[in-house]
C-alpha cells in the first residue's frame, strides 16, 4: 500500500472517530478542533516515518488534508446520522418553546452545521500535516558536492 494512502487512512480514521465520539461529550466537544490536528499530525508523522526521501512542507500539507477527507466522511457518516437522532428533535421542541418561528427544520441546520465541520476537519488536518513536518522530519536536504574544479589550462588529469 502507498505510504501516503496509509497515512492519510490511519491519520483520517483519528479524526473521524475521535471527532464524533468527543463531539457528543459535553464540555469536551470544545476541544474537537484539536482531533483534526492531531490526526493529520500523526498522518505526516506516519508520512515522514515511511517516506525514504525529506517530506516537504507541501507534502506535509497533503498528507494532512487526504487524512482531513477520509475524517470528514467517517465524521458524515457516523455523526450525522448520531446528531439527526439526538438533536433534531431537541432543537425544534428549544424553538418552539423559545417562541421562534423557525422557516426551515432543525434537520437542515444540523446537517449544514456538520458540512460545515467535515470542512474544517480538512482544513485543520491539513494544518496538523503542515506542523509535523518541522516537529519530526529531522533530515536534511542533501546537496551533492560541487565538481571538482577544471584542471589548470594545457593539463590533462
Amino acid at each position: 500500500m502507498n505510504i501516503k494512502l496509509k497515512a492519510a487512512l490511519l491519520g483520517g480514521l483519528i479524526v473521524g472517530v475521535l471527532s464524533v465520539i468527543v463531539s457528543q461529550i459535553p464540555f469536551v466537544s470544545l476541544c474537537c478542533c484539536l482531533w483534526g490536528i492531531a490526526g493529520g499530525a500523526v498522518a505526516g508523522l506516519i508520512y515522514i516515518k515511511g517516506s525514504p526521501t525529506r517530506v516537504t512542507v507541501g507534502d506535509g500539507a497533503m498528507v494532512g488534508a487526504l487524512a482531513g477527507v477520509v475524517g470528514a466522511v467517517i465524521y458524515l457518516i457516523i455523526g450525522l446520522p448520531i446528531a439527526l437522532l439526538i438533536g433534531a428533535a431537541a432543537m425544534q421542541q428549544a424553538f418552539a418553546q423559545s417562541g421562534v418561528h423557525m422557516p426551515f427544520s432543525g434537520t437542515v441546520l444540523l446537517v449544514v452545521g456538520n458540512l460545515i465541520g467535515g470542512i474544517c476537519l480538512i482544513i485543520l488536518a491539513a494544518v496538523g500535516g503542515i506542523l509535523s513536518v518541522p516537529i519530526f522530519e529531522k533530515r536534511k536536504d542533501v546537496v551533492p558536492p560541487p565538481p571538482p574544479p577544471a584542471a589548470p589550462g594545457g593539463y590533462a588529469a
